[in-house]
């Protein structure tokens, strides 16, 4: 046995109304060369039998009973790797060839009870038209649904730590993301998706990534009712003889309180 690249990866996202917080994930540690495993977060055993996919390649394998899978598909730019089993919160991370030749092992958490899943799918919103120099736009497979997701979702109660979570988002083409190297678009870019709560706007989304975390506002959560919650994609800056939407995709929303 021998010890194989530490991959600690910072989620970094910017918040408009700075009231986010920074999640990070450390999905690599000490194991064997090539073996890629999910284990539990908390007491780093083995897990038998998640679900872990590459919905952009139509690609799904299950865990073994020590915890390994294969991940055999074709990897050559960044795709999101998402890992699901009962008991556990949905969880997901982008990757590219580079971290998918080195072993992977990522450690899930066992769900909170106070925690909501909303969707565990993929979603891509925009108009279906975009630049091959957009971000993770080579990943782009799911059908377009419209500029904008919204779905209603029950919050038992209203704290002051409950966060909307995205597991993964690609596709963000803000001026920020392009300064991060995150696309190859010269001379546009787009306006920040924007998330609603409520009809309010909360946050934005300025750079694509892993467990981006926005606090919800406590005064704007109706207890024991439904909440709306919104997500709108951003416009091309840059066209102004017709609204161009920028195509992201998105998957694993939920709602945590901490």
């Amino acid at each position: 046995m021998r010890k194989f690249l530490i991959l600690t990866f910072t989620f970094l996202f910017f918040n408009l109304t700075s009231n986010a917080a920074p999640l990070q994930a450390n999905i690599s540690k000490e194991g064997e060369s090539g073996i890629n495993k999910i284990v539990d977060s908390q007491t780093n055993q083995p897990i038998q039998g998640a679900r872990v996919t590459l919905p952009q390649k139509n690609y799904s394998t299950k865990t073994n009973s020590d915890g390994t899978f294969d991940l055999k598909a074709d990897i050559s730019g960044p795709t999101i790797l998402s890992v699901e089993k009962e008991g556990y919160n949905p969880f997901s991370l982008t990757v590219d060839e580079r971290i998918a030749s080195r072993p992977i092992i990522v450690g899930i958490e066992k769900t909170n009870p106070m925690n909501i899943t909303i969707d565990k799918d993929m979603f891509h919103l925009g108009d279906n038209n975009y630049s091959d120099a957009s971000a993770n736009a080579g990943e782009f497979r799911v059908k377009c649904v419209g500029p904008y997701y919204t779905k209603n979702v029950k919050i038992s109660q209203a704290t002051d730590s409950t966060y909307l979570v995205i597991g993964s988002i690609i596709g963000v083409d803000t001026k920020m993301a392009r300064s991060m190297g995150q696309n190859r678009i010269a001379n546009a870019y787009a306006s920040a998706p924007e998330i609603y709560f409520n009809g309010n706007k909360i946050a934005e989304i300025q750079l694509n990534g892993d467990g981006q975390s926005f606090k919800i506002p406590k005064n704007l959560i109706k207890s024991g009712q439904n909440n709306e919650i919104t997500i709108k994609t951003g416009k091309n800056l840059m066209q102004t003889s017709y609204i161009d939407y920028d195509d992201i995709e998105f998957m694993n929303l939920s709602i945590e309180t901490r």
